[in-house]
């Protein structure tokens, strides 16, 4: 073995044991502070404040309701998300592309805004509330409570499962669905019978990716929720309350939602491995042209779901010129909400970018490093590596906010209200989705393409950075997106680290939402919309991909 060779293993022994290092210190140390401070008070092993949890009904109360809005908005994601996935895949739709930029977008607005929009369209004095009580004489259901959460979440995120099954259906080969249709099995008996099956593995981590997401989410209850408690916005209130939070019931709660989302992540594991396979797409889909009812109800289903998901963006932006006062919206249009958005809280449109910038380019690069780490390095050390960066795919936000607090508030080393620490939240929480599509891509690279660049006289490591990541790109760029709309809309994490230093557009609009200043935060949700249309075809501009999917 020469020297080069035994430098290449010597540098890729130290990146391996740096990034260990930094997950040690960002993430394993901040869970090891809430671990402590959960059970141990004054020095003294204590079990008090899960006695005091689960002595309350009122908290007990909170995780099942939690559990019930996720399982449900879980269920309806899946019934609106799958038959949409399978429509644009096998059928010519009018508008595809606009379509699937629409579909994104439904999913990559902060979920809040989704719940302060439509309290504004069918809410008690809504627009559609008002319009369809003067119309009819009837009394329109209520929108608070868990109906709104459930109504919310569901639009929400059945774009992840549109994602992840457009992608599975990408790699079923179409010989076997010409193969069924020959032997007389088409039509819905078909998607029952093979599509589903062939695409479980991926719907079931669709339905994991949403179940997560909704158990998380307490923006959206916090709005619409109505005295219906979600777990989060217990734990969010055990650490925030107005007569000052008890943070050692704070990390205890934190704890019990860590468990709760480890338990769901192993049943997820254990269902997953009862469909463990792979597919070769040696002769992809192709849409086929659909014709006289079929194509009426097709591209209704599309279209009509959509329009419901989108419409409360329309509202937004469309309420974001009109006159206000306070919650109050007057005759006429104005640019007043964004003069004062770009003239007050002037650092929340750049500290969007900055924060949201600095920590893309360290999750790109983390994950690059992680990738072939856990893909052509696979030891015990990486196996580590890949296990801890999922982690924080199963904690939520708010608990991830929390354990830095309770990390970096103290010397040695203080971050607490720095930009430093948001960068830390975000990387930590944004960069599995990274991960996970830059690995599955460079799995498909054959080691041969790095082994023939070798044998011509290159390095190992000038072969890896030269040949396959350029390979990777689309992987990369993939992951990266996801990550980079996800971190400009992070709320959850972000509200327990922020300052006024280090506000963003996210945590801006949700703070003139709480307010009652509803022409401001429909500018600044607005802002957001427009920064996540212009990514997404950034997107598609640099690799070529007209469609995107995971």
């Amino acid at each position: 073995m020469n020297k080069a060779t035994n430098k290449f293993f010597d540098i890729w022994k130290v990146v391996s044991i740096g990034i260990l290092c930094l997950y040690a210190l960002f993430l394993i140390y901040p869970l090891f502070k809430l671990l402590y401070n959960a059970f141990f008070f004054n020095g003294s092993f204590t079990t008090q404040y899960f006695q005091s949890f689960f002595s309350q009904k009122y908290y007990v109360k909170s995780i099942f309701n939690s559990l019930k809005v996720s399982v449900c908005a879980t269920a309806l994601s899946l019934v609106i998300g799958i038959p949409l996935a399978y429509f644009y895949q096998m059928y010519e739709i009018k508008g595809k592309t606009v379509l699937q930029v629409l579909i994104i977008l439904c999913s990559m607005s902060a979920p809040f805004i989704g719940a302060y929009s439509w309290i504004m369209l069918l809410g008690r004095s809504g627009v559609i509330t008002k319009f369809i009580e003067a119309l009819i004489p009837i009394r329109m259901p209520n929108i608070y409570g868990f109906n709104g959460i459930l109504l919310v979440e569901s639009l929400q995120l059945f774009p992840l499962v549109f994602l992840y099954v457009s992608g599975a259906l990408k790699n079923i080969d179409n010989s076997l669905l010409e193969a069924s249709e020959n032997m007389g099995c088409s039509g819905f008996k078909r998607f029952m019978t093979i599509v589903i099956p062939l695409c479980m593995p991926t719907i079931i981590a669709a339905a994991l990716m949403v179940f997560m997401r909704a158990f998380a989410d307490f923006g959206t209850p916090l709005l619409i929720g109505e005295g219906y408690q979600t777990f989060p916005v217990i734990i969010y209130n055990s650490y925030f309350a107005e007569t000052g939070g008890d943070h050692n019931f704070g990390a205890a709660i934190s704890i019990i939602a860590i468990v709760i989302t480890a338990i769901i992540f192993l049943i997820q594991k254990y269902i997953n491995g009862k469909f463990n396979f792979t597919m070769s797409a040696l002769h992809p889909i192709e849409r086929k042209p659909v014709h006289g009812i079929h194509s009426l109800f097709v591209n209704f289903y599309s279209w009509a779901v959509v329009a419901i998901a989108f419409l409360p963006q329309l509202y937004v932006i469309y309420t974001s010129f009109l006159k206000t006062s306070g919650k109050i919206f007057l005759k006429g249009y104005s640019l007043d909400s964004y003069r004062y958005a770009f003239t007050h809280l002037t650092k929340a449109i750049p500290n969007t970018f900055i924060i949201g910038g600095i920590a893309l380019v360290i999750v790109i690069i983390l994950a690059i490093l992680i990738a072939y780490l856990v893909v052509r390095r696979n030891n015990i050390l990486n196996k580590i590596i890949d296990t801890v960066s999922m982690v924080p795919y199963i904690i939520p936000g708010s608990v991830v906010g929390i354990a830095l607090v309770m990390a970096f508030n103290k010397k040695p080393l203080v971050l607490t209200g720095t930009i430093t620490i948001m960068i830390v939240a975000l990387v930590i929480r944004r960069i599995p989705y990274t991960i996970r599509s830059s690995t599955a891509t460079l799995q498909q690279i054959s080691l041969s393409i790095e082994e023939a660049a070798i044998s011509l006289g290159s390095s190992k490591l000038k072969a890896f950075f030269k040949i396959t990541v350029p390979m990777m790109a689309n992987g990369i760029l993939s992951g990266a997106i996801m990550s980079w709309v996800t971190i400009i809309t992070e709320l959850s994490t972000a509200i327990i680290l922020y300052n006024l230093n280090t506000i963003t557009l996210t945590l801006a609009t949700y703070t003139y939402v709480s307010r009652g200043n509803y022409g401001i935060a429909a500018a600044y949700a607005t802002i957001l919309t427009v920064t996540t249309i212009i990514s997404l075809l950034i997107y598609m501009k640099v690799t070529g991909n007209k469609e995107i999917s995971f």
